[in-house]
């Protein structure tokens, strides 16, 4: 009896402890909802091990829903904000709004609202850019692009330009869709955004 109640106990502890570790929530689209791929292979969760190896304190909390975009990304972000309260923000949205042909201005808006409620809850946020394919036209596209360092010069946050970064222009590392980065890719995106990561996560938390 004294046994399984002391595991009982421990294990509430551990709950607790889990709790109160800082929060980095993921708060994307299919890009980091790992569509397409086993979800324990998707770089998210691939970044969670990398995070549980070098800064054991934090937990990923990946509220990423496949075919989001900035407008969806704004209707839930308070909500998200407040059941998690992340200490890091790690914000990829806007590559549907490029492609549905949505108006620009309102996905920088979009993006915009999102970055400042996440630092009026007192969370850093890493933006993470998207490019669109060239036949969007050369206008739209350097405006799509436009709108994410605009962000990140706006609230001078970190910033990741392009998440496909080295390999977008590889056809072997999509699935057939031509649009989502296969198995293979997804250790490439790790790389890339835990490098911006980790300096952030030694002044937060």
């Amino acid at each position: 009896m004294f046994k399984r109640l002391l595991l009982m106990v421990c294990f509430l502890l551990w709950g607790v402890a889990a709790q109160a570790a800082p929060v980095i929530l993921v708060f994307g689209d299919s890009l980091s909802a790992s569509y397409g791929i086993p979800a324990d292979r998707g770089w998210v969760s691939l970044l969670e091990r990398r995070i549980h190896q070098k800064n054991p304190g934090y937990r990923v909390v990946n509220a990423s829903i496949s075919g989001e975009t900035t407008s969806g990304g704004r209707y839930r972000i308070e909500q998200v904000l407040a059941e998690h309260r992340p200490a890091v923000v790690i914000l990829e949205l806007g590559a549907n709004d490029g492609l549905r042909g949505l108006p620009l201005d309102a996905a920088a808006s979009n993006l915009n609202a999102i970055i400042t409620a996440c630092r009026n809850r007192k969370a850093r946020v890493l933006l993470i850019g998207m490019r669109l394919p060239p036949n969007y036209g050369n206008a739209y596209t350097t405006k799509f692009q436009a709108i994410y360092q605009q962000a990140a010069q706006r609230h001078k946050i970190s910033f990741l330009p392009f998440l496909l970064e080295g390999f977008a222009d590889n056809p072997e590392l999509f699935q057939a869709d031509g649009l989502h980065p296969t198995t293979a890719a997804q250790p490439l995106i790790v790389e890339r955004v835990w490098k911006l990561l980790q300096p952030m996560l030694a002044t937060s938390g």
